[in-house]
């Protein structure tokens, strides 16, 4: 089953962006992340909506931040990417009128509606700041090029 790496995704170009003193066009990002400018314009749009990116044309234009990285929490991209589904499992459907399908159906979705709180709660509290700080030490430790994928 294919995952939905969309957040990730767009983390790790908003870190890109992170690290350089200057916007960066759509085909930078895409680039950094092996698709097409056309998926990162409209992925970007929906940041862009939710405040967190502006866009500037012509020289000199490109992606930037529309506040401070201490300001954005991963929950704020979470909710600008539309709040994808967090777990590809979920309750059965096929036999409704089932006790045993609601009983099993029940005691899953109160388990997955606790770990969605967990996570919810752990990406409200982490911002783009704290992602930057882990990144930065990561790569020093690393000897990385940021420039790079």
């Amino acid at each position: 089953m294919k995952r939905n790496s969309r957040l990730s995704a767009v983390l790790h170009a908003l870190m890109h962006m992170a690290e350089r003193d200057a916007p960066m066009t759509s085909d930078d990002l895409a680039l950094c992340l092996d698709t097409n400018a056309v998926v990162v314009r409209r992925t970007m749009a929906g940041l862009r909506d939710a405040g967190i990116v502006q866009s500037g044309r012509g020289h000199g234009g490109g992606w930037h931040f529309a506040k401070p990285l201490a300001d954005i929490s991963l929950l704020d991209i979470y909710n600008a990417l539309g709040e994808p589904i967090v777990f590809q499992i979920g309750p059965a459907t096929e036999m409704p009128g089932c006790v045993v399908e609601k009983s099993v159906n029940r005691v899953i979705g109160d388990a997955l509606k606790d770990a969605e709180a967990i996570l919810m709660a752990r990406f409200a509290g982490t911002t783009l700041a704290d992602l930057a700080a882990d990144f930065r030490v990561a790569a020093k430790h690393a000897g990385a090029d940021t420039a790079k994928r």
